[in-house]
C-alpha cells in the first residue's frame, strides 16, 4: 500500500521549479557525486583493508553513508530531467503566480510573506517558501494587490488579503 501511495504522490506532485531551486538541486548532485562519495569511498575502502568486517565500525557506519548518498543520487538523477524550469516573465507582474513572493494578511492582522516555488525547492525552513501544490498557493493564483481569497484549513475557512507581490528578475 505504501508503494502505492507514493506512486500516486509523484504522480500528483508538480514538476516545475525555479532557476534558483534547480541549480540548488544540481549543486547537491555535484556536491554529492564529484566530492562527498569519493571521501567516504576512500574511508570504507580502507575501513575493508583492515579485516573482520563484522565488527569494524567505521566500515559499517560509512557503508551506510555512502548507501544513502548513492539512494540520494539516484532520485535527484531521475528527478532533474523531469523537472520544468519556470523563469520570469514581465506578463505576470501584478498577479499572483509561480514565483512570486507574496505578503498576505488575514482578519485577526496576521501578515505571512513567502515565495511560490515547486514542492523540490521546499528546503528546511518552511516558513519561508510556500508549494505551489498547496491549497493556500492555489487560492492566491491569479489574485492582485487587495484581493481577498479564502483557504479552507484545519481550523475552518479563513479569509486572506494580498497586499504585495513581486518577483524576482
Amino acid at each position: 500500500m505504501k508503494l502505492f501511495t507514493n506512486y500516486i504522490w509523484r504522480k500528483l506532485k508538480t514538476k516545475l521549479i525555479t532557476s534558483q531551486g534547480y541549480a540548488k538541486l544540481r549543486e547537491e548532485h555535484d556536491y554529492l557525486w564529484y566530492e562527498k562519495r569519493p571521501k567516504i569511498t576512500k574511508i570504507v575502502t580502507w575501513a575493508a583493508s583492515l579485516g573482520d568486517r563484522s565488527e569494524n565500525a567505521d566500515y559499517t557506519f560509512n557503508k551506510r553513508v555512502l548507501r544513502q548518498i548513492d539512494r540520494r543520487v539516484r532520485y535527484l538523477r531521475k528527478l532533474l530531467p523531469e523537472l520544468q524550469i519556470i523563469e520570469y516573465s514581465p506578463q505576470q507582474e501584478g498577479k499572483v503566480f509561480f514565483g512570486a513572493r507574496v505578503e498576505i494578511e488575514n482578519d485577526a492582522g496576521e501578515i505571512m510573506r513567502f515565495k511560490i516555488v515547486g514542492p523540490e525547492e521546499i528546503y528546511g525552513d518552511t516558513s519561508e517558501y510556500i508549494s505551489i501544490d498547496s491549497p493556500m498557493a492555489r487560492a492566491m493564483l491569479k489574485k492582485q494587490v487587495d484581493d481577498e481569497f479564502s483557504v479552507q484549513t484545519p481550523t475552518g475557512l479563513k479569509e486572506w488579503w494580498v497586499l504585495s507581490i513581486e518577483y524576482d528578475k
